[in-house]
């Protein structure tokens, strides 16, 4: 069993959307199950004890985890600082696999890295097209908002499931660092649980 630490609501939602995507389409790895994440506050998780505290609490109030994941959104923040060193930190609280991604700004650049794939979906334009460097806008669900007809506006906990299900995921790793990223850190995770 996979689990998931998350910051938002909507990410509790979405995440094990792309999370059985990853595994299913990219991996084959219909055995390996996800987990209801478990949400912690961003702001929390940076504090010293605060993801220590998180996993304890997580891993011990879901059966059967056999790896941990730690999905955030960076943010103004440089995932290549960020990264390591929650990494080190979740390491020295559990001997399970651990990985940490920080989605590059937000979590719905993503999105936008494969928006012409969500062409129709919750309102977004049938012209809607991929920005060139989806991971460089600030406020991706503005964004989001700008390509919707209709008078609709994206609401994350309403709207992010939604897309989570449908979005082109090669064409995301293709434009968004951090979602190959992501796909990597599940592969070695589904390593790391066979070797369990």
């Amino acid at each position: 069993m996979l689990l998931a630490i998350v910051e938002g609501q909507s990410e509790v939602a979405s995440v094990p959307i792309i999370l059985r995507r990853i595994l299913h389409y990219d991996l084959d790895a219909y055995d390996v199950g996800v987990a209801r994440p478990f949400r912690v506050k961003r702001t929390r998780v940076l504090r010293p004890g605060e993801i220590e505290r998180a996993i304890r609490q997580a891993v011990r109030s879901r059966r059967g985890v056999k790896a941990v994941l730690v999905l955030l959104d960076a943010a103004d923040d440089d995932p290549a600082e960020i990264e390591p060193a929650l990494l080190q930190r979740c390491r020295t609280e559990t001997t399970l696999p651990v990985a940490v991604v920080l989605a590059c700004r937000e979590l719905e650049a993503w999105f936008l890295g494969a928006k012409e794939s969500l062409r129709g979906v919750r309102g977004i334009r049938a012209d809607a097209a991929a920005p060139a460097a989806p991971e460089t806008i600030r406020g991706a669900k503005e964004r989001l908002s700008r390509n919707m007809d209709g008078g609709w506006r994206y609401v994350e906990v309403d709207d992010q499931p939604a897309p989570a299900q449908r979005f082109d995921v090669s064409a995301a790793a293709e434009r968004c660092p951090s979602f190959r990223r992501l796909r990597r850190a599940v592969a070695q995770l589904v390593e790391g649980i066979g070797a369990l």
